[in-house]
């Protein structure tokens, strides 16, 4: 009986025991927590999690970088790995833990936005390269994202024609243009489509560029010609981290074309009419100045002859040394477990180059702009599967300007700079010591650009603009693992006033000229009207309001649903799906809204980190196709080869002499309905007025309504097939790294809009846009990124790429009767053509030798070029002017960036140049018989047979005699962006409170070589190029940045 009592008290404890082992070991295991991010505190999504000892259980990021696992207790040991990176082994703890995983390689060294996601470059097929925010910082004083970008991307061609403040955005070609219907990128910021002038610098994250079909094929038609996607950056969970930035910018004009001054212009003056004797007869010695004339613009000592005899230096008298430029910025982020948060505000002021005189009229007129940029993106955790996503974005920007730019007329516009261009010397001062504005009575085009810009009103435009999002994200992993959904909504208004400010332009102020013959003075307006008192400029000028610029205000509605499912198989099999809906709402002013809508998805798989495949698709609706035409389906597929992951490559890759070795190959086709008309597939009507009926251009005897615009309900998508091929490599413990792109892109079915159809007039109306046109752009781009960290503490860097891309126009609707060489077809989008010389003609006899000109054959001297009769018929006509030279956009550009960094010190510079590029500069001397004089180099003698240019017409007119002078080689070499920094840490920083500080002193476009006469990469800004622009500027650059 005791032995039953004692076994019966032992079965208790027993069971007691047994409990309480288990409650303690319920007790110990717990759910680990946290985020797992690259060096650049970029989430990783994707990233493999394992208990150490137990690869059974193990858990995979999400599309956030989160994950969440079960573990034993807090001694267990989880090991993160994600391909390109190094794994790292870290303890489990309860709290939110952080992971960051380093990198294996330079090449894999962040994470890379793609469409609609993140993927780890390792596991990217498509042709994607991506820079950080902290890059474009490097660019010295500016202020626009896509000047920054210049040169720090392989395939994004930027060319920029102007430095007017608030004006200085390049534009962008990603590869080659591949239509004439225009080749602007699609950029998107967070995800929406917005100009780039909505973010600031400060707050960008990262800028990642799609180039081939794979990467662009799930924004469906206007992913087209590229995609450029703009992050801006996100808060941290952690302690409130504060940015401050500022920094002042001295800018002055980089280079403008060469003129000489009233003393060798004169001289040039008699050279020319002395050439043209022989021609022109004794009446051309009218023209001649005597040198006892000519030395009066030499060695001036009195007001008097200063003013008689103008000796102006029109850029020194219109631009001031420097202008000033500045910016600040502080950026605000951190988190908890609830919200993460990031505000930003920035400000950017621009002063203007050009020197205002006084007018004594109580307004100030110029250049500015001024701008500021305020943004919050907040991440709420309202679950543990759920978060909210808030983006609030705005700006506001105010740009100033003469009144006359109001007008929109490129003549007068041009007048404001048209003294650094193309105003002689000798006309008239600026303003006179009266006060008297200069004026030239004999030319009515002749104006007086300081005059215009110091008493030509004051024009404001106000833009403002405001963004919102809201992105709700729900983790679905109860459903199964690896799925969640995702959904946006954003709405953008801009609204844009123009017109406020002071009309000044029709009070005339009083201008004078003084003969320099006979010192006679001459006044525009002697006296005033009615009382004949002597005149004086109207006291009354008008307060303008401003008012809404219709076609300016913008409101964009844009939503999407997304379902995402990303997951591993057995260790090896990595599978991930995209499936997307997406609709906008556009308009301008108070047009009918645009809408368009997509429906895309991508399914991307990958076995052990060695195999990729990757496929994408859209689903596309246009209103500018009929019924039949209105939505099409394009795709694209894409492959890759881990090659440095095979077992052969293991002892390279030990030794780490092959890090990464990476081929891969896309194909797809892309849809576009680019082109400006809506409606396509629809007549217009229209009333009044009489169509053209006949040869002879008789119209109808009838008025009513007519068929103004034919419709083509035939009309259908331009489509454009993309062949990628690419090779991403990292060698020798990550000293070197970099890519190699082979890409050709063949656009059919282009649309030709009825403007540019080959129809008779007669025809009744305009033709209707049919699809008529094919192009071929091809080429490849070189990357190499060199790292070398040395025991010191020194780390030597260099960032290298070059891209050559070039087109070919295939078909295109050209007159069937035009020559096979002025057609566009055959040649590239935008080609050159002009009558070609081929050297001077040296006597008379060799002139009688040569082909006769349809017009002016007379007019000819010794010393002017030969124009080669292209066609062969004997005679120099129209049918003669052939391709010449290039396009405006470079066939091959360069950069070279190479830096250091040491203890706290750094330094970088930057260059930049661009080769096959041609501009057309047309800067003719002696226009309207006035003493303008370009220095283009050594004129045509008999003395100088083999010189750089002929004599320039004075009296005479010879027709095709600039051959091809004007048509310059645009290539440049530019110091593009040089920087010297010191960036302090702990220490005496420290103790006042800083986290870090930074300073640094930077410049931008310091140095330049090219044969240009100025300094504009371009025409683009409609100006023409002989009329000039506001100049392009070289900047200095002081600056400091501090973290709390």
């Amino acid at each position: 009986m005791k032995n039953v009592t004692k076994r019966s008290w032992k079965i208790p404890t027993l069971i007691f025991l047994m409990l309480f082992c288990c409650v303690t070991a319920s007790a110990q295991s717990f759910t680990a927590k946290g985020v797992v991010v690259d060096s650049n505190g970029v989430p990783v999504p994707g990233a493999g999690v394992q208990i150490q000892g137990n690869e059974n259980v193990g858990a995979i990021t999400d599309l956030d970088g989160n994950f969440s696992l079960t573990v034993p207790n807090e001694n267990a040991i989880l090991v993160f790995s994600f391909i390109g990176m190094e794994t790292t082994s870290v303890q489990a703890s309860k709290g939110n833990m952080r992971v960051v995983l380093a990198d294996d390689a330079l090449l894999l060294e962040e994470t890379i936005v793609v469409g609609y996601g993140q993927q780890k470059k390792a596991s990217v097929v498509g042709a994607i390269t991506q820079t950080t925010g902290e890059v474009l910082e490097r660019a010295a004083g500016i202020s626009s994202v896509g000047a920054a970008l210049t040169g720090n991307l392989p395939g994004v061609v930027t060319t920029q024609s102007t430095g007017m403040p608030g004006e200085e955005d390049p534009k962008i070609t990603i590869r080659s243009g591949s239509s004439w219907n225009g080749n602007d990128p699609l950029v998107l910021v967070d995800g929406i489509e917005r100009p780039m002038t909505s973010v600031d610098i400060s707050s960008v994250e990262s800028i990642s560029v799609l180039k081939d079909a794979s990467a662009t094929a799930v924004y469906g038609v206007k992913g087209a010609n590229g995609v450029i996607l703009v992050t801006t950056k996100r808060g941290q969970e952690g302690k409130a981290r504060i940015d401050v930035g500022f920094n002042a910018t001295m800018k002055n004009p980089s280079k403008l074309p060469n003129k000489l001054d009233s003393y060798d212009a004169l001289m040039a003056r008699n050279i020319a009419v002395e050439h043209e004797l022989p021609l022109m007869g004794a009446d051309s010695w009218a023209y001649v100045r005597p040198q006892a004339f000519i030395e009066n613009y030499r060695n001036q000592t009195t007001v008097e002859q200063m003013e008689r005899y103008p000796n102006v230096d029109w850029q020194k008298a219109l631009f001031n040394d420097f202008a000033m430029a500045y910016n600040a910025n502080i950026n605000v982020s951190g988190g908890t477990k609830f919200v993460r948060y990031f505000a930003s505000a920035d400000y950017q002021n621009e002063g203007d180059l050009f020197k205002l005189y006084p007018n004594n009229r109580g307004y100030e007129s110029g250049y500015g702009y001024d701008r500021i940029n305020v943004r919050s993106n907040l991440d709420f955790k309202i679950t543990n599967t759920t978060t909210l996503k808030v983006n609030l974005s705005g700006s506001s920007a105010r740009r100033t300007a003469p009144t006359m730019n109001s007008t929109n007329d490129i003549w007068q516009i041009q007048q404001q700079w048209a003294g650094a261009y193309n105003i002689a010397p000798d006309v008239f001062l600026p303003v006179y010591s009266d006060g008297a504005w200069g004026y030239y009575p004999n030319i009515s085009n002749v104006t007086n650009s300081a005059q215009n810009l110091s008493v030509g009103g004051r024009f404001e435009t106000t833009t403002n603009r405001i963004n919102t999002d809201f992105t709700l994200e729900q983790d679905l992993s109860f459903i199964t693992e690896g799925l969640s959904l995702r959904g946006l909504i954003s709405w953008d208004n801009q609204f844009v006033e123009s017109g406020r400010g002071v009309s000044d332009m029709y009070n005339d102020p009083v201008v004078k000229w003084i003969d320099p013959d006979t010192g006679n003075v001459t006044f525009k307006t002697p006296v005033t009207p009615y009382h004949n008192f002597d005149y004086s400029q109207p006291i009354k000028w008008t307060s303008n309001g401003g008012s809404v610029n219709n076609w300016s205000t913008m409101r964009n509605l844009y939503y999407q649903g997304q379902i995402n499912y990303m997951r591993t198989f057995a260790e090896k099999h990595d599978v991930s799906a995209m499936g997307l809906f997406s609709r906008q709402e556009n308009a301008t002013g108070s047009m009918i809204p645009m809408y368009r809508e997509d429906w895309a998805f991508r399914v991307t798989y990958s076995w052990n980190g060695r195999y990729f495949a990757e496929y994408n698709g859209a689903y596309n609706g246009s209103e500018k196709f009929a019924d039949v035409n209105r939505f099409a389906f394009f795709n694209s597929g894409a492959i890759g080869w881990m090659l440095s992951e095979e077992p052969f490559m293991k002892w390279l890759r030990e030794k780490r002499y092959v890090e990464m070795l990476k081929i891969r190959a896309s194909y797809g086709e892309i849809g576009d309905d680019n082109v400006g008309q809506r409606w396509l597939y629809m007549s217009q009507w229209a009333y009044g007025g009489a169509t053209n009926m006949a040869l002879n251009a008789e119209n109808s005897i009838y008025e009513w309504y007519r068929e103004s615009a034919i419709g083509n309900p035939d009309v259908q998508w331009e489509t454009v097939t993309k062949l990628n091929l690419g090779v991403d490599y990292s060698m020798f413990k990550g000293l070197i790294a970099g890519s190699l792109e082979f890409f050709q892109d063949d656009r059919t079915d282009i649309l030709v809009n009825g403007s540019e159809r080959s129809v008779p007039a007669y025809y009744g109306g305009t033709p209707p846009t049919v699809n008529l046109g094919r192009v071929r752009a091809k080429g490849y781009e070189l990357e190499l990124r060199v790292n070398k960290q040395f025991a010191n503490s020194l780390r030597l860097w260099g960032n290298f790429n070059m891209t050559h891309s070039e087109n070919i126009i295939l078909q295109k609707d050209d007159p069937q009767m035009r020559p096979d060489y002025q057609k566009d077809a055959g040649f590239a989008i935008g080609q050159y053509k002009s009558h070609i010389d081929a050297g001077f003609l040296q006597t008379w006899d060799e002139i009688y030798g040569s082909p006769a000109h349809d017009t002016n054959d007379a007019q000819r001297l010794p010393g002017d070029y030969y124009i080669v009769d292209f066609n062969g018929d004997g005679v120099v006509d129209s049918k003669d002017s052939a391709p010449f030279g290039y396009t405006g956009t470079p066939q091959n550009t360069y950069n070279a960036t190479v830096g250091f960094e040491w203890k706290g010190f750094s330094a970088f510079a930057q260059f930049y140049g661009v080769t096959n590029v041609t501009r057309d500069v047309p800067l003719g001397s002696f226009g309207s018989k006035l003493n303008t004089v370009y220095d283009m180099g050594t004129w045509w003698s008999p003395a100088t047979p083999n010189a750089d240019v002929v004599v320039p017409s004075f009296n005479r007119t010879p027709s095709y005699n600039n051959g091809t002078q004007y048509l310059f080689d645009g290539s440049y070499v530019r110091l593009k962006n040089i920087e010297i920094a010191y960036t302090a840490v702990g220490g005496w920083v420290k103790k006042i409170g800083l986290d870090s500080m930074k300073i640094f002193l930077n410049g931008n476009n310091l140095w330049l070589w090219t044969r240009m006469p100025d300094d504009r990469e371009s025409n683009l800004n409609g100006y023409g190029g002989g009329g000039g622009a506001y100049p392009t500027v070289r900047r200095f650059n002081l600056g400091v940045k501090i973290t709390l």
